[in-house]
């Protein structure tokens, strides 16, 4: 009897089951960090391309960053670039009016936006702190993770950026990263 040929599908069920746990069991970080692997695995290695030289010193002193976290997630450095120059415009110190923090804008558990209440508890209750999102390594990759989620969950990368950036702009934010992303390419 030949019982290797009931080996790898085992393996596919039980790293199945592994992952459903972790996403059922956990915070929204494990999971947003446990369903990246499905992500990479979506995403096609070859449309990754290096960064564009064209983009300014603000954008290219974090090359290696951009570079690392983008081909980590499956997503084209150039995207990413696209959307810390509309974000921060490289500023790793970049602190918006709403309480979004770092290169790529992202809203943390404390500051002002710990106010901010989703159905009776705090919107941003399972992000980052402001500390570790002024950190570029961190920012870079949890916001380039975020991203690639995004593009998973909604199928294209207007709308993935349309529920990324901020909620009063329509498609107006996801468009303007297109077109930069689209002019240093």
């Amino acid at each position: 009897m030949n019982t290797h040929k009931y080996f790898f599908p085992a393996v596919i069920v039980l790293c199945g089951m592994v992952l459903g746990l972790i996403t059922l069991t956990s915070s929204p970080r494990v999971t947003l960090a446990a369903s990246s692997v499905a992500v990479e695995e979506q995403l096609n290695p070859l449309q990754i391309t290096a960064l564009s030289s064209s983009y300014p010193p603000a954008i290219q002193q974090w090359e290696e960053l951009i570079s690392r976290h983008a081909t980590q997630y499956g997503l084209d450095p150039n995207l990413i670039a696209a959307l810390i120059l509309q974000e921060s415009g490289g500023n790793a110190q970049a602190y918006s009016t709403s309480g979004a923090v770092g290169l790529m804008q992202i809203m943390p558990r404390d500051g002002i936006a710990q106010s901010f209440m989703c159905n009776d508890h705090p919107c941003f209750q399972n992000r980052p702190s402001m500390q570790e999102l002024y950190d570029p390594q961190f920012n870079i990759d949890y916001g380039t993770r975020y991203l690639a989620n995004l593009i998973s969950k909604y199928g294209d990368e207007r709308e993935a950026l349309y529920h990324y950036g901020p909620y009063d702009t329509g498609y107006r934010y996801a468009d303007t990263v297109l077109a930069i992303y689209s002019t240093y390419q």
